[in-house]
C-alpha cells in the first residue's frame, strides 16, 4: 500500500502536467484559428489579383497583335524593296556587260567570267518569271556571244602556246630514263603555267555552264597535230642528220646506256646505209610516242572532265599512232619485196624492230589503258605481221641456201670460199643479236601442243634446230656446188676451205653453243670433215705423184751389175713422171688458196713429209746408178728442192 505523502505527491504531479496539457491545447487552438484567418486573406488577395491579370490581359494582347502585324507589314516591305532592287537589277544586267563581253576575254578571264555569271542570272530569272520579255532573248544572246568568245579563247591559247617538241629534248626524254636507277618523271611543259590556268579554267565553266563539249574536239585536234608533228620532226632529224654526217646524230644521248633504243644494230655488209638509218629513226620515233602520249594524257587530265578523258585521249593519238603503224605496215611491205628477191639482208630490218616493239609493248599497253579495242590492237597486229613475215624470211633464207644453183662462172677458180657459204654465216650471226626475237617469229608458226607453252627454251631450241637446218642445207648445196670442179683435189681444197670457216665462223661466236642445243656433236663432225677433205686432197693428186717413185715395180739389181735397157728406161720412166707430176701440181696448186695459215701449213708439212722421204729414198737408191749418159736430165731436183716447191703451193704471191 501507497503511503499517503507519496500518493499526494503523485496527484500533485500529475496535476501539473495535465494543466500543461491544456496550455498546450488552447494553444493549438489560438494557432488554428489565425491560420484559418490567413488562408481566407490570401485567398481574396488572390483571387483579386487573378481578376487584374485577366483584365490587364484583356488590354494587352490586342495591343501586341496590332504591333506585329505591323512589323510584319514593314518586314514586307523592305523585302519588297530588296526584290524590286534585284529584279531591276536584271534588267541592268545586259547594259553592264555588253562591253565586256564584246571586248572578249583576252588578258580579264576572271572579270569576263564574272560577267558571264550575272548574265546566267539573268536568263534563269527571265525564263522562269518572265520567259516572253524581250529581255530575255536579249541576256540569251548576250550569252551565247560570250560562251561563242570562250570557245574562241580556248582554241586561241592551245592554237598559239602549244608548241612541238623539239627533237632534241625528245631525245633527252627518252635517254633519260635509263641514266639513273630511280628518276622521278619530269613532265614537259606543253602549254606555259598561266596559259594552262585560263585553259583549265575556260574548259570548267565550259562543261558547267555551257552544256558545251566541242571545245574536246578543238583540244584533241590541236594537241594530236602537234603529237604527230614532234614525231615526225624527230624522224626528220635523223634523216637529215645521217645525210649531213653520215650517221644518225643524237646530241642528248648520253654515252653510258644499257639497251637503249639508240643502240645502233651490227654494221651488215651489204646493207644499204639509210636501211639501217631509217630503222634506228623507227624505233626512236616508238619510244617516242610512248613518252609524248604519256605526257599528253598528263596535260589532258588537267583540261578535259574525266568521263571524257578516255575518249579524247583516244582521238588525239590516232594521227600519231597511225602514222607508226602504217610506216611499220610499209617496212613489213618492204620485207615482203626483199624475199621475193631473196635480199634476206634486208629483212634484218624487221629484227631490231620487232625486238623493240616487243620490249615496249607493256609501256604501249598502259599507254592505251581505255581506249578503244580497235587502238589497242594496232600494235599487236603490227607484232604479228612482223612475225609472220620474219617467220617466212627464215625460211625461204634456208630454202635458198639448200637451191642455190650451181653456176661455174660463180664459183671461186682458187677454191677458196663461196659468196653463198660467207652470206649464210652471216646472216646466222646476226640472229644471234636477236635470238629471242628469232626464236619466236619461229614459235609463232607453231601449230603444236608445245608451241602453245611458249618458253625461252623452247624458242632457244627452235632457233637451233633451224640453225642446224640451214647448215644442213649449206653443207649439200656446197657438196653440189664442188662437183663443178673438173679436178677432184680443187674440189676437195674448196670443200675444206668451206667446213673450215664455217667451224672457224661458228666458235667465234655463240653460234656453236646454239647448234649444241640440238646437235652436240656438230663441231666434232666438221672436223671430220675437214680431216675427210684433206685426205680426199692428198689421194687426187700427190698419191699419183708418188706413186711414180714407190718401190713397187722397179727394177732390181745387184751393185757393179750392168743394167739392161729396158731396166734403164723404167728408171727414167720413173725419174720423168715424177718430175712431170712435180712440176704440173705445182704450177697449178700455186694459184689454188687456202686462207686459214695454220690450215695451209698443216696440209704443206704433211705433203712434204710424204714427198721428200719418198722421194729422198728413191733418189739415194737410184740416183749413183749408171741409167742415163745425161744424169741431170732426170735428176733435176734435190730433196730440199722438192720441199721449197711444196712450201710455195696456195701462195699466188711466191
Amino acid at each position: 500500500m501507497i503511503p499517503p505523502q507519496e500518493a499526494s505527491a503523485r496527484r500533485r504531479e500529475i496535476e501539473d502536467k495535465l494543466k500543461q496539457e491544456e496550455e498546450t491545447l488552447s494553444f493549438i487552438r489560438d494557432s488554428l484559428e489565425k491560420s484559418d484567418q490567413l488562408t481566407k486573406n490570401m485567398v481574396s488577395i488572390l483571387s483579386s489579383f487573378e481578376s487584374r491579370l485577366m483584365k490587364l490581359e484583356n488590354s494587352i494582347i490586342p495591343v501586341h497583335k496590332q504591333t506585329e502585324n505591323l512589323q510584319r507589314l514593314q518586314e514586307n516591305v523592305e523585302k519588297t524593296l530588296s526584290c524590286l532592287d534585284h529584279v531591276i537589277s536584271y534588267y541592268h544586267v545586259a547594259s553592264d556587260t555588253e562591253k565586256i563581253i564584246k571586248e572578249g576575254p583576252t588578258g580579264r578571264l576572271e572579270e569576263y567570267l564574272g560577267s558571264m555569271a550575272k548574265i546566267q542570272k539573268a536568263v534563269e530569272y527571265f525564263q522562269d518569271n518572265s520567259p516572253d520579255s524581250p529581255e530575255l532573248n536579249k541576256v540569251k544572246l548576250l550569252f551565247e556571244r560570250g560562251k561563242e568568245s570562250l570557245e574562241s579563247e580556248f582554241r586561241s591559247l592551245m592554237t598559239r602556246h602549244s608548241k612541238v617538241v623539239s627533237p632534241v629534248l625528245i631525245l633527252d626524254l627518252i635517254s633519260g630514263e635509263e641514266e639513273l636507277e630511280v628518276q622521278e618523271e619530269v613532265p614537259l611543259e606543253h602549254l606555259p603555267e598561266g596559259v594552262l590556268l585560263d585553259v583549265i579554267r575556260i574548259s570548267r565553266w565550259l562543261v558547267e555552264y555551257g552544256r558545251n563539249q566541242d571545245f574536246m574536239n578543238v583540244y584533241y585536234q590541236i594537241r594530236s597535230s602537234q603529237l604527230d608533228r614532234s614525231i615526225k620532226g624527230l624522224k626528220e632529224h635523223f634523216r637529215k642528220s645521217s645525210s649531213a654526217s653520215g650517221v644518225p646524230y643524237s646530241p642528248a644521248i648520253p654515252t653510258k646506256r644499257k639497251d637503249t633504243p639508240t643502240k645502233k644494230p651490227v654494221k651488215r655488209p651489204g646493207r644499204d646505209d639509210m636501211l639501217d638509218v631509217e630503222t634506228d629513226a623507227y624505233i626512236h620515233c616508238v619510244s617516242a610516242f610512248v613518252k609524248l602520249a604519256q605526257s599528253e594524257y598528263q596535260l589532258l587530265v588537267a583540261v578535259i572532265p574525266e568521263h571524257h578523258q578516255k575518249k579524247t585521249f583516244d582521238s588525239l593519238i590516232q594521227d600519231a599512232l597511225d602514222g607508226l603503224m602504217l610506216e611499220g605496215e610499209n617496212i613489213v611491205s618492204a620485207a615482203r619485196k626483199a624475199i621475193v628477191r631473196h635480199d634476206f639482208s634486208a629483212v634484218l630490218t624487221i629484227f631490231p624492230i620487232l625486238r623493240h616493239l616487243k620490249q615496249t609493248k607493256p609501256e604501249f599497253d598502259q599507254v592505251l589503258q581505255g581506249t578503244a579495242a580497235s587502238t589497242k590492237n594496232k600494235l599487236p597486229s603490227l607484232i604479228t605481221s612482223m612475225e609472220t613475215v620474219g617467220a617466212k624470211a627464215l625460211e625461204d633464207f634456208a630454202d635458198n641456201i639448200k637451191n642455190d644453183p650451181d653456176k661455174e662462172y660463180n664459183m671461186p677458180k682458187d677454191g677458196t670460199v663461196h659468196e653463198l657459204t660467207s652470206n649464210a654465216i652471216l646472216f646466222l650471226q646476226q640472229l644471234l643479236d636477236f635470238q629471242e626475237t628469232a626464236g619466236a617469229m619461229l614459235a609463232s608458226q607453231e601449230t603444236s601442243s608445245s608451241a602453245s607453252s611458249y618458253s625461252s627454251e623452247f624458242s632457244k631450241r627452235l632457233l637451233s634446230t633451224y640453225i642446224c637446218k640451214v647448215l644442213g642445207n649449206l653443207q649439200l648445196n656446197l657438196l653440189s656446188k664442188s662437183k663443178v670442179y673438173e679436178d677432184p683435189a680443187l674440189s676437195a681444197i674448196f670443200l675444206h676451205n668451206s667446213y673450215n670457216y664455217i667451224l672457224k665462223a661458228l666458235e667465234k661466236s655463240e653460234l656453236i653453243q646454239l647448234v649444241a642445243v640440238t646437235q652436240k656433236t656438230a663441231e666434232r663432225s666438221y672436223r671430220e670433215h675437214i680431216e675427210q677433205q684433206i685426205q680426199t686432197y692428198q689421194r687426187s693428186s700427190w698419191l699419183k705423184v708418188t706413186d711414180y717413185i714407190t718401190e713397187k715395180n722397179l727394177p732390181v739389181f745387184q751393185p757393179g751389175v750392168k743394167l739392161r735397157d729396158k731396166e734403164r728406161q723404167m728408171i727414167k720412166e720413173r725419174f720423168k713422171g715424177f718430175n712431170d707430176g712435180l712440176e704440173e701440181l705445182c704450177k697449178i696448186q700455186k694459184a689454188w688458196a687456202i686462207p686459214d695459215t695454220e690450215q695451209r701449213d698443216k696440209i704443206r708439212q704433211a705433203q712434204k713429209h710424204i714427198v721428200k722421204e719418198t722421194y729422198g729414198a728413191f733418189l739415194h737408191r737410184y740416183g749413183s746408178v749408171p741409167f742415163t749418159k745425161n744424169p741431170e736430165k732426170y735428176i733435176k731436183y734435190r730433196v730440199e728442192q722438192v720441199g721449197d716447191m711444196i712450201d710455195r703451193l696456195f701462195d699466188t704471191s711466191a
